[in-house]
């Protein structure tokens, strides 16, 4: 295994495409490997109106409430609100959900990852000084900033992270550390391969 080098991707490149089922759109942060079988993918889902939501089998998703005054996951047999300011959920991408707006259009963010291949943990942290991501062979991390400005440090040759900006640390053949430094929000992505993680 060779290393990658961590990597950030602004928010004005995301790519905007239209959910696999045509009844709405998303803007792409990532996937991961990037074709269609990928293992684990980031996005943020722009929902104008009430609308079913796509169905991608073998895939376990999490979504949270980006912008917008909260969205209703209607199941066959239950309802979960995603409330403002970051409501969010967990289900399995097999199970069919109509997306239905509380008041106004919502932007969502959006993990999947293959259940068979890898594990996924969201984390949603406040941002106040130094925080350290660990990577190994295993083990990579993706950061999305909410809100703030935030800079790795001088050893890592990254452009500074604003609101809404996506930083990828991949995994390395030995083990690694990122330091974060500034202020603000942030959901932290640990992608881990199942082996890992039993």
């Amino acid at each position: 295994m060779s290393a990658v080098s961590a990597y950030l991707i602004p928010a004005n490149e995301y790519r905007r495409v239209r959910w696999k089922n045509g009844l709405g759109w998303t803007r792409e942060i990532l996937r991961e490997p990037e074709q269609d079988d990928w293992h684990w993918r980031l996005s943020i889902a722009e929902i104008e109106q009430d609308a079913d939501f796509s169905t991608f089998p073998g895939i376990e998703r999490e979504l949270v409430l980006l912008r917008g005054n909260g969205l209703r996951l209607c199941f066959d047999d239950s309802t979960v609100t995603l409330d403002p300011p970051h409501g969010r959920y967990r289900f399995a991408g097999e199970q069919r959900v109509r997306g239905e707006l509380v008041d106004g259009l919502t932007h969502d963010f959006n993990l999947m990852w293959r259940r068979d291949t890898i594990t996924a943990e969201l984390l949603h942290r406040p941002l106040v000084g130094s925080m350290l991501f660990f990577v190994d062979a295993q083990t990579q991390w993706a950061i999305h900033l909410l809100a703030g400005q935030a800079r790795f440090d001088s050893s890592e040759d990254l452009p500074p992270l604003f609101a809404g900006d996506t930083a990828v640390l991949p995994a390395q053949p030995q083990r690694g550390r990122y330091a974060l430094q500034g202020g603000g929000e942030l959901l932290a992505i640990r992608i881990q391969s199942r082996d890992a993680a039993q």
